[in-house]
């Protein structure tokens, strides 16, 4: 059974996850034609990660689970490439991908794409404070999360945790979705206004880092850390290592701008909510993760779409590190799409052959082992 689940009860909305694929024929190397996915295509089998111990474990945090700052012979690093909709572009070869540690080129060694299971800890923030900006809004959102459950599969793990001063698990991680259901009920009354943003995420983080497969944490909060013990630095740090993706939805946008135009809001107001922001999208991108900011309510099935196309199709690549020091440092990731014949980006186009915006989604980087003397 997993540990870990924060359901953010303000951002759960119209979850009705859009699983627009793409299917198509490739071209030679140097470009990608992407097409929608037809609905009962076949998936491409996804190769077990390096080393390749896929296991499921009762309990988070067993020390005989492996960890990912322990061993750095291989690095293994989960890769999605979407277009300007959103959508993931599959089909795209091995040969195309390059993979650059501390901008040296690396060999990748293993590469696999497909579907797999997801098992995602939602982390919401349920505090007075929040209640106060958006408590028009809480108990529409509440149950609109609903949708979200109930586009995961069968085989999705997912876990509830809420938090205020402290963060609580309401639910374990568990593919019954009921126990989602009846730990949401719980969101009525918060208890404090302190929102401790930084231990909560480092919490969950710290609680998922041994799991493997397909994992991530959606964050659903304002982005304002009031009262944590740890600094923002140091919580980049812990995700950093943790390698744990993170997918934030920020919360308060519309009602932010409505107080700004009217002059309600203070600039001390605005340069913390503007703080708030940014760390919610550092926090994303340096885990391989994505950030949003909805300021309307009929934005978040597209966002929810987004983090399913992004979480659940992906490519696997691994490498063995051509820096083989054990110094404990933190070594950044940079993942390319090229054309290998002219070392250019690589040309992705739709069936019409025009071109096509495409973002590449990946951690940041990891931390090395270091030698104990």
């Amino acid at each position: 059974m997993r540990k870990l689940v924060f359901l953010p009860v303000a951002v759960l909305l119209a979850l009705c996850f859009l699983l627009p694929g793409q299917d198509g024929p490739k071209k030679d190397v140097g470009e990608t034609v992407a097409r929608p996915r037809k609905k009962g295509d076949p998936v491409e089998a996804e190769q077990p990660k390096i080393p390749s111990k896929l296991t499921r474990k009762d309990q988070l945090g067993v020390s005989d689970q492996p960890d990912f700052k322990v061993d750095s012979s291989v690095v293994s690093v989960d890769v999605a490439v979407l277009d300007n909709k959103g959508r993931f572009i599959p089909h795209i070869p091995k040969g195309n991908f390059r993979i650059l540690e501390d901008n040296v080129p690396q060999q990748i060694a293993n590469f696999g794409a497909g579907e797999a299971p997801m098992t995602v800890c939602m982390v919401i923030e349920f505090s007075n404070r929040f209640q106060q900006y958006y408590s028009s809004a809480w108990f529409q959102t509440l149950e609109a999360s609903y949708g979200f459950l109930q586009t995961l599969k069968k085989d999705d793990y997912v876990a509830i945790v809420a938090y205020d001063m402290r963060s609580e698990i309401l639910s374990d991680f568990s593919t019954d979705k009921q126990k989602a259901y009846e730990a949401m009920q719980r969101l009525r009354i918060a208890a404090f206004s302190e929102s401790n943003l930084y231990d909560a995420v480092t919490d969950t983080a710290n609680r998922m880092k041994d799991l493997e497969g397909r994992k991530a944490i959606v964050l659903i909060a304002s982005g304002i850390d009031t009262f944590s013990k740890l600094t923002f630095d140091k919580t980049r740090k812990i995700l950093q290592e943790a390698a744990v993706p993170i997918y934030a939805i920020g919360l308060m946008q519309a009602l932010r701008e409505y107080l700004d135009a009217r002059g309600a809001m203070g600039s001390i107001a605005r340069l913390d909510f503007l703080q708030a922001d940014n760390q919610m999208r550092t926090f994303s991108k340096e885990t391989g993760g994505q950030a949003f900011f909805p300021r309307f309510y009929g934005e978040f099935p597209s966002i929810y779409g987004a983090i399913h196309e992004a979480l659940r199709n992906q490519y696997s690549l691994a490498y063995s590190p051509s820096n083989l020091a054990k110094d404990g440092k933190y070594r950044k990731i940079k993942v390319e799409l090229v054309n290998p014949a002219t070392n250019e980006p690589l040309r992705i186009t739709d069936e019409k052959g025009k071109p096509i915006k495409y973002s590449i989604i990946a951690k940041g980087g990891y931390t090395a082992p270091r030698e104990v003397e």
